[in-house]
């Protein structure tokens, strides 16, 4: 959608319009289609992830100065290394923390799919503990589930800094 007009024409329309879709609204399409088990979760995962990698990767690659494609076609790079030398890198720093917004995302919608329809995971423990009234069971579910965002927000934080040097933070 950074590099190609028409991709962007016909994909942004779609994006904008499913994108506020609350993804737990359509947890129970997913359980229909999908059945009860682990497929129908990682399919709410991985539609609540795809948003914002795919937007932050079309602004990563929209910002790139025009200077860097025009010396690309100066050198009469082709498609393949006009994304491998000049989209990719550029967009890098935008990609990382599209990826980062979905590391927090992902978590979220886990806890929601496991309180909707699992059996076991830290959502069913805190629906669990909420319908037993165990506060002290539900706190200590979402002190782990904090404890995870944190480690994955570190471990996006150090796999930036190895593959994004040139960024400041």
């Amino acid at each position: 959608m950074g590099l190609n007009r028409f991709a962007k024409l016909a994909m942004e329309p779609i994006i904008a319009a499913t994108y506020p879709i609350p993804k737990s609204a359509i947890f129970p399409l997913f359980l229909l289609i999908f059945g009860l088990g682990e497929v129908s979760k990682i399919a709410i995962v991985a539609v609540g992830v795809f948003f914002p990698v795919a937007i932050n990767t079309a602004a990563g690659v929209r910002e790139i100065s025009p200077i860097y494609r025009d010396v690309g076609s100066n050198f009469k790079a082709g498609r393949w290394n006009t994304f491998r030398h000049i989209a990719l890198p550029g967009a890098l720093p935008l990609v990382l923390t599209g990826l980062q917004l979905a590391s927090g995302m992902g978590l979220m919608l886990i806890v929601v799919a496991e309180m909707l329809g699992g059996n076991s995971g830290l959502g069913f423990l805190i629906w669990n503990s909420w319908q037993t009234f165990s506060v002290g069971t539900m706190y200590a579910a979402l002190i782990v589930i904090s404890s995870l965002g944190l480690l994955l927000s570190l471990a996006m934080v150090e796999i930036e800094r190895l593959l994004v040097p040139w960024r400041k933070r």
